[in-house]
């Protein structure tokens, strides 16, 4: 069963090797989970998982392996014990209340339960829908999917529907973590950790323990050491594209930029629309009241900062090439030429998009913003912001 899990954890394109495969069997040997289910996926997860955005995959690894088995296989390993017995009441007994263990005494115990449903795989020809006997969906039966019954049995099924099952057999928890999926604030946070420089700063608040046990040691009395908290020291000018076609990503651009305030202590944001002209703002209500001129801020910035520009381009090719061409004022020199004194001022530079890759090649403007960022563009996806952190270390 094990070889069987190895294939298809390679199936499901989660990087694991031969030796991780070994070591895993190793753990396995040494008695560190003994029938008990969540250990077990702990286990596992351990040590084949080497990266979180593989996590998702491993998941529908498991429980295509484990959970998702055919009537037929589930009958055959119950007989063999190749899943125990033992591991299944232990499970039970982990999920079930005292009022849910009194029910399913009245089916004539866990064994009695378990009993049932290898005489109905036995039984049973076909699929079978509604009902309280067979195994099936949407019906009162404790075994199948879709249907409600607190002695129940969940097979097949993607997800729970009451909560109620005695064993769930599909549980997944790391969708969002996939590499091809759009952000949420704590995926954005595990792409930036990448873009780090730690250093210490600030007022000694912070215990050093190391230096603690060595000084006690040396003056033979507890001296307590401190020092200043260790930092991100990275310094990035965050530029966000506001309003129109950018409403559409008002969401997963707020979880971007709270996730950056968290990540990095030195971040300094401006907003833009559309392109970068000569003016910018910090408070979208006071944009033409309280603008802030650009060439200010490509002086007050060195090129030490990182450079991050977060929009979607997608705009008409005149709000880049020509003066004039933007929409809502009147802009004496192009779009093109302030995005390229933004690029020369700051040689670390990227521009996050969340339009989906597959449809840059749709839009011109996209085309043309690419062409200033030269393999400097990439999508709003944990890979693709991943990608760009490697670009600005």
């Amino acid at each position: 069963m094990f070889l069987r899990f190895f294939d298809t954890l390679r199936k499901f394109k989660v990087p694991v090797s031969l030796r991780e495969y070994l070591s895993f069997l190793d753990a396995m040997q040494t008695g560190l989970v003994s029938y008990d289910v969540d250990g077990f996926y702990y286990l596992a997860r351990t040590v084949m998982v080497k990266d979180e955005r593989h996590l998702d995959r491993f998941d529908q690894a498991f429980a295509e392996t484990f959970k998702g088995l055919e009537h037929a296989e589930l009958s055959e390993l119950v007989e063999r014990a190749d899943l125990p017995r033992e591991w299944l009441e232990k499970l039970a007994e982990k999920h079930l209340s005292d009022a849910e263990k009194a029910e399913i005494a009245a089916l004539g115990g866990f064994e009695k339960l378990m009993e049932t449903l290898k005489e109905r795989l036995k039984e049973q020809q076909g699929r079978h829908q509604g009902g309280s006997k067979w195994i099936g969906t949407a019906g009162t039966s404790p075994f199948g999917a879709y249907g409600y019954n607190p002695e129940g049995v969940r097979i097949g099924q993607d997800r729970s529907r009451h909560r109620r099952a005695v064993k769930v057999w599909d549980k997944r928890e790391f969708r969002n973590l996939d590499d091809s999926v759009e952000l949420g604030t704590r995926n954005i946070k595990v792409a930036l950790k990448r873009l780090r420089r730690w250093a210490r700063d600030g007022a000694h608040d912070e215990l050093d323990l190391d230096g603690t046990i060595r000084a006690t040691a040396e003056h033979g009395y507890l001296d307590v050491k401190t020092r200043p908290e260790r930092r991100n020291a990275v310094k990035v000018v965050l530029f966000l594209d506001i309003g129109g076609s950018m409403d559409d990503h008002i969401r997963v651009v707020e979880e971007l930029f709270s996730a950056a305030r968290a990540e990095f202590k030195h971040l300094e944001h401006y907003y833009f629309h559309n392109c970068l002209y000569e003016g910018v703002w910090r408070d979208n209500v006071r944009r033409w009241t309280d603008q802030i001129p650009t060439w200010d801020v490509l002086h007050t910035y060195g090129p030490d900062y990182k450079c991050i520009f977060v929009g979607d381009a997608s705009m008409s090719p005149y709000e880049i090439l020509y003066p004039g061409g933007a929409n809502e004022h009147w802009n004496a020199e192009t779009g093109e030429t302030w995005l390229r004194r933004a690029c020369e001022q700051w040689p670390d530079h990227l521009w996050i998009n969340p339009v989906p890759e597959k449809h840059w090649g749709y839009t011109q403007s996209i085309g043309l913003v690419g062409q200033i960022f030269p393999g400097r563009m990439v999508p709003m996806t944990l890979d693709g912001i991943d990608r760009g952190m490697r670009l600005l270390t």
